[in-house]
């Protein structure tokens, strides 16, 4: 149609015809003027609603006033369905100085919707035009209107296809416009752009619960929660609010609880007084309609991608298709409807939680989350995962890869119920598990191990290879978390499983039988591990038929560390000795198992006190790692921390914590601040500095340590338990008993309670808690604790183990402190000699033990015996230690303190 100008209408006298219906109808004088002559009268406004709680916003709303302060003035506004675009366009246009006049609102989901919109402009400039002219006749008379005016504001609300408004904008420049779209492909090139995001949560919050209470006061216990489980979007929020202000004896918890047992209502329930279709699943469902229609593929990746976590979802997650411009092309069209948002820079997917929960929640009535739907998704992001899980977990050059899977591995086996678990969700979940134990993180993993182990035993049979090999996985993991007797019986079960179905002389019997041996040596049980090591010893050799064969030598080497955990140096030094040179022949000075028995060899120098011999092995075992992996490779950062303490036990205290240092911004560099390599570093740079006498830099870094394990760690994590025990440590060198004894009663229970009262660590805190005791002066108590601490020590480790030996000392200097010389003396006297039989009399605790001997004479006033008892062990020390070490030091200052006691105190101290 035309519209003709000019007094066409009144040579009619008053009665338009037109060429479309042709109707005769009396229109008022002047109805038919051009829009050009209509002035809009006043109160033409039609904004469909002022949203009555608006929070947040403050950037977005600035950046449309600097957007929209000019005629010509296009800008569109982007983000999620829900996410309160159209409530942002309503609140500026309501609130702002903007100065606009009319303003108009038109919902340009569709053509016709952007027809209906300019033909109701319109009606409203002349009431009339409706009776003669039709919809789309009205709309080019709206249209014109508009081209023909300045002034103006029209919000296109919901576009949801650039061509259905681009004529409207291209033929308009004199007013503003404010679009909304879920596309962020929205007129490009034609507009700016301005991205909606969630709400913060303090937002989220202040919406929720104004509208909770809006009718008064209520309990908002849970709210905070409800805001973070639904992601913070405002439109789930509302939904959940008016919900509850309509259901007043519900709180936001109890909704919380609604939502995750009943998932499907509740994502669908509105209240009474708003419409059904406002609510977030009706609102998704008509993305979804239209990403379906152009691509039913995008919505299959969706569901897929609604299984994992949220953020940094690696794009190998979303394979499923057929060739890459397929996958390209369905991820383009969900972030350009803003269903999930690419990060470029990572090459990563992120999906709003709230859209993952509602894609992989069932609904019959619903054809995008069909329940066969959802259950191929997650078989495909199952699938995913399996595909995208690195060949091994112990490679560092994989650990970057792993540290971005486990979130969605994690998320995968939180957001799936257990019984739906195939025998690739347990493949995935076993190696995850497995990573987190060889990260240290044995807690986190014993959960993924116990679930993959479960459905192992489920879909293939309790005897099934795959499923004896989760076992294994679990017992390692359960000993590396400190749980010593559950993994003793896990692996006595895979034992008697292996050797069941596969025979005892099976490999996988053979491991089994040598994991059952590390697990005892672990709990202490020394007698038990060696027996179990010389059978694997025996079965290995019968199976390799060589008795060179590298198998074997590291069985004997595990049987050397043994004989030295026993304190049996006599046995485990030459052993080590033996292995050492065997393998130096066999397989070169710089091999792996060379380097490590090397180390074993140095270990073993150490406890002996020879420490002039164990530094050197420990330079040359870093060099060869440094050599082979480089210096960031967390064998060399290993290395380096053996070397550390080295110098540290040998009394080179600088150059001890000077390694430390430099190891630690090592550590802190590749691994990070939190892992728990690097928490270990924290805590024995903090244990240098206490030797050192830097006392108050201990304390401090020994309570960051501590805490930082608590966070990432956990409370019960067996390192925890050993921080918690070196800070109490700390604070007792400190002379702090207030703060110490409590920690040292706090870590002993939590020892008794998690490792159990007989492990070797809780027996060390049970003595570190007596000596606390005994320091504060409370001597009662601590040899009350002592007495009990040896015969557990004899009864668990045996009466010549190096820690029953030092119970028997610390006992002994106790009785002697307390003055009870008639006890003491001959403890420490039987203590010396039994040290001198099983350690040696060179070994540095047999020295500690002599001088606590000459202690006891000089406090019974024996001087006879005293000061020959010092003198000895004063040239003792400076022969196996040297004269610059802490106890050559000691023994000094003893040997001057005992003559002078001798002779009246003539001699200086």
């Amino acid at each position: 149609m035309v519209i003709q100008s000019g007094n066409a209408t009144a040579s009619h006298g008053g009665i338009a015809v037109t060429g479309i219906y042709n109707p005769s109808v009396n229109l008022p004088p002047g109805v038919m003027r051009p829009p050009a002559e209509v002035d809009a009268p006043a109160g033409l406004d039609d904004l469909p609603y002022r949203p009555a709680r608006f929070v947040g916003r403050d950037r977005e709303l600035d950046r449309l006033d600097a957007a929209l302060c000019t005629p010509g003035a296009i800008q569109a506004v982007h983000g999620l369905g829900g996410i309160g675009k159209s409530a942002l366009a309503a609140h500026w246009a309501t609130t702002r100085p903007h100065g606009c006049a009319p303003l108009r609102w038109i919902t340009a989901d569709s053509p016709m919707g952007v027809q209906r919109g300019l033909a109701g402009l319109a009606t409203a400039l002349q009431p009339a035009l409706a009776q003669v002219l039709s919809a789309e006749d009205l709309a080019e008379w709206g249209l014109q209107w508009l081209a023909s005016h300045t002034g103006w504001l029209l919000v296109l609300d919901n576009v949801n296809d650039p061509a259905d408004v681009a004529r409207l904008i291209a033929r308009t420049r004199g007013g503003r416009f404010l679009i909304t779209s879920r596309l962020s492909t929205a007129l490009t090139g034609i507009t700016t752009l301005i991205p909606l995001e969630v709400l913060d949560p303090a937002e989220s919050f202040a919406l929720l619960t104004g509208i909770i209470s809006a009718s008064g006061p209520r309990d908002l216990d849970g709210a905070a929660d409800l805001c973070a489980e639904l992601g913070h979007l405002p439109l789930a929020l509302e939904q959940a609010g008016a919900y509850l202000a309509q259901n007043t004896l519900t709180t936001p918890g109890a909704y919380l609880n609604l939502l995750a047992r009943h998932p499907a209502d509740m994502y669908r329930q509105a209240a009474v007084a708003a419409p059904a279709e406002h609510t977030i699943a009706s609102i998704w469902n008509v993305t979804l309609d239209q990403i379906t229609t152009r691509q039913p593929e995008a919505a299959d990746l969706l569901r897929t991608l609604a299984w994992y976590a949220p953020e940094n979802i690696p794009t190998a997650l979303a394979r499923g298709f057929d060739d890459s411009p397929a996958q390209n092309a369905a991820i383009g069209l969900l972030a350009a409807y803003s269903m999930i948002s690419p990060n470029p820079a990572t090459g990563t997917l992120s999906v709003h939680r709230l859209v993952q929960a509602l894609a992989r929640t069932p609904d019959p009535d619903d054809p995008h989350r069909a329940p066969d739907r959802i259950e191929r998704a997650r078989e495909r992001a199952t699938g995913n995962l399996y595909t995208a899980l690195p060949a091994t977990w112990g490679d560092p050059a994989t650990w970057e890869t792993w540290r971005t899977l486990v979130p969605h591995i994690d998320a995968l086996a939180g957001q799936s119920a257990s019984s739906t678990d195939t025998a690739t969700t347990a493949a995935v979940l076993s190696a995850a598990g497995a990573y987190l134990d060889n990260q240290g993180l044995p807690a986190r993993a014993v959960r993924l191990i116990e679930r993959a182990l479960a459905a192992y035993e489920r879909a293939l049979g309790p005897d099934h290879p795959a499923t004896l090999a989760c076992r294994s996985c679990l017992a390692r993991a359960c000993e590396a978390a400190g749980d010593l007797a559950r993994a003793i019986r896990l692996y006595e079960q895979l034992l008697a499983d292996s050797a069941r179905v596969l025979g005892g002389g099976h490999p996988d019997t053979l491991k089994a039988r040598r994991g059952l041996a590390d697990a005892c040596t672990t709990a202490g049980d020394l007698t038990r591990a060696i027996r179990l090591y010389e059978e694997t010893l025996a079965g290995q050799a019968l199976l390799v038929g060589r008795p060179d064969d590298p198998s074997l030598l590291n069985v004997l080497d595990r049987i050397a560390h043994a004989y030295r955990l026993a304190g049996d140096l006599a046995r485990a030094i030459p052993l080590h000795e033996k292995l050492l040179s065997d393998l130096e022949t066999m397989q070169g000075p710089d091999h792996p198992d060379t380097v490590s028995c090397r180390t074993h060899l140095a270990g073993a120098y150490m406890a002996a006190g020879d420490f002039t011999s164990a530094v050197p092995l420990f330079e040359k075992a870093l060099a060869c790692t440094e050599g082979a992996h480089g210096p960031d490779h967390p064998s060399t950062l290993t290395s380096r921390n053996n070397l550390a303490y080295a110098h540290m036990a040998a009394g080179d205290l600088a150059g001890a914590i000077s390694l430390y240092e430099g190891l630690l911004a090592d550590m802190e560099r590749v691994q990070g601040p939190e892992h728990p390599n690097t928490l270990s570093s924290y805590g024995n740079l903090a244990s240098a500095y206490l030797s050192a006498g830097d006392v108050a830099q201990a304390v401090a870094l020994h309570q960051q340590t501590l805490a930082l394990a608590e966070r990432v760690l956990g409370p019960d994590h067996p390192h925890t338990l050993t921080f918690r025990n070196n800070l109490a440590n700390a604070y007792r060198v400190a002379e702090d008993p207030a703060h110490a004894i409590p920690l040292y009663e706090q870590s002993l229970a939590d020892s008794e309670r998690v490792l159990g009262p007989d492990h070797p660590n809780t027996l060390v805190t049970r003595g570190n808690l007596a000596g606390a005791f005994g320091a504060a002066g409370d001597l009662t108590r601590s040899i009350r604790l002592l007495e009990q601490l040896l015969a557990d020590c004899e009864r668990v480790l045996g009466l010549g183990h190096p820690n029953t030996l030092t119970s028997r000392n610390n006992l002994a200097h106790a009785y002697v402190e307390a003055g009870d010389f008639i006890r003491g003396i001959p403890l420490c006297e039987t203590t010396l000699a039994e040290s001198v039989r099983v350690l040696g009399s060179d070994h540095p605790n047999t020295l500690t033990t002599s001088r606590n001997l000459a202690c006891a004479y000089l406090a019974a006033g024996d001087w006879d015996r005293a000061v020959p008892a010092f003198l000895q062990n004063l040239s003792d020390s400076e022969r196996v230690l040297g004269k610059h070490h802490p106890l050559t030091r000691a023994a000094a200052e003893d040997l001057a303190y005992a003559l002078a006691k001798r002779d009246g105190g003539t001699r200086p101290l």
